[in-house]
């Protein structure tokens, strides 16, 4: 997208010879401007309000061109004015390769085009009003011209015969008619120079909205679907009608939101695939330490199975008294051999419960992720 700042740079170089210009003609226009300061200075006014004016129409373009660029790029940018219907119609579709009917394209450009015109019309209007103006002023010094010149007229008296007093009474007398001219003229020269100026932005300024209107043209027409009045069937002579190929169109449409959908899917199931690959690692490293685990158990009940024919042996010989092991010690080391046995006891079947509940809590994540897949594949 080209941006508008040619265009701003001669519409800024015309004013800076244009000011350079009044600078060298300043007494000149300042005598000018005097003749009738309210008029003048409304026609200036005019003219500044004007060049304003014109001026924002070329930089709010900037705002037009950068929504374009960050719609194409799929980037955040404040919303647009002159494209604001296209944004909306679009808003779902951003950093996408969208694609429209010729109808719907149509629809987006006539809508700009309309937009441009309109914003155009004031800076029209505002050069015809210093034209106006201008003739205004001209009419206005014609009339007390005129009045004047109807003074001065019946205002001679050659009775006396004094011609020096009847040439001094004529020359005062004509002081008014040529105020009233002055104030044509002037009128005129502000007004038609203020139209010149400004017609020249106007000019500038619809040059830079032609070129962007271009330019969304041409971006729009690589994503519109150009076709014709109606459709040839391949192996008939018959057209399809009008409201058949708007009903096509439509479905073609409803077809690319349902790719969308679809790849969001997708996108949905990998990710799930995902976390289930995540979950099988996780559940593997758990199955891992539960087998250490159950090994250490094992170890431990065969070392204590290992110590009960000693302790047996030694209860014994303890009964026997060969040791010299008294009543209390035996009663003790039985309690001993007891505890044992029932640690041991204890211990395998604690083993056998850890056993049955990771089956169990096994069996059920293998459900679960049969059943997410089982889901994901209906999908």
């Amino acid at each position: 997208m080209s941006r508008p700042q040619r265009y701003l740079n001669r519409m800024v170089m015309f004013l800076v010879v244009l000011g350079m210009v009044g600078t060298l003609l300043f007494p000149t226009l300042d005598t000018a401007f005097r003749v009738n300061a309210p008029l003048n200075g409304l026609i200036l006014g005019v003219l500044v309000v004007g060049i304003l004016y014109i001026f924002r129409q070329v930089i709010r373009l900037y705002r037009e061109v950068r929504w374009l660029e960050a719609f194409r790029d799929g980037k955040e940018a404040p919303e647009p004015e002159l494209l604001a219907p296209m944004a909306n119609m679009l808003a779902d579709r951003k950093g996408e390769h969208i694609r429209l009917s010729a109808l719907s394209m149509r629809s987006v450009l006539d809508g700009l085009s309309a937009r441009l015109d309109e914003s155009r019309e004031l800076s029209r209007y505002l050069i015809n009003l210093l034209i106006f103006l201008g003739l205004l002023g001209t009419f206005w010094g014609l009339l007390g011209t005129i009045h004047s010149v109807g003074a001065v007229i019946s205002g001679l008296r050659v009775e006396g015969g004094d011609i020096s007093a009847v040439f001094g009474n004529l020359q005062a007398g004509l002081a008014a008619p040529l105020g009233g001219m002055g104030t044509a003229f002037s009128a005129s020269l502000f007004g038609l120079a203020g139209s010149l100026v400004l017609g020249f932005l106007e000019l500038q300024a619809s040059q830079a909205q032609n070129r962007f209107f271009q330019d969304v043209e041409d971006w729009l027409s690589g994503a519109a679907r150009l076709t014709g009045g109606s459709l040839t069937v391949s192996e008939g002579e018959q057209s399809v009608p009008a409201y058949l190929e708007a009903l096509l169109e439509q479905t073609a449409e409803n077809i690319d939101s349902l790719q969308r959908t679809m790849a969001q899917n997708e996108e949905g199931r990998r990710s799930t695939n995902t976390n289930l690959a995540d979950l099988a690692d996780k559940l593997s490293t758990l199955t891992d330490q539960m087998r250490a685990e159950q090994t250490l158990l094992l170890s431990l009940a065969e070392s204590m199975v290992g110590f009960k024919p000693m302790l047996t042996r030694l209860s014994e010989t303890a009964s026997t008294g060969s040791f010299g092991i008294d009543e209390a010690s035996r009663k003790h080391i039985r309690n001993i051999d007891a505890y044992l046995g029932r640690l041991v006891e204890e211990a395998t079947s604690g083993r056998d419960k850890a056993v049955q509940e990771v089956r169990g809590d096994i069996k059920l994540i293998a459900r679960t992720i049969a059943a997410i897949a089982e889901d994901n594949d209906q999908r």
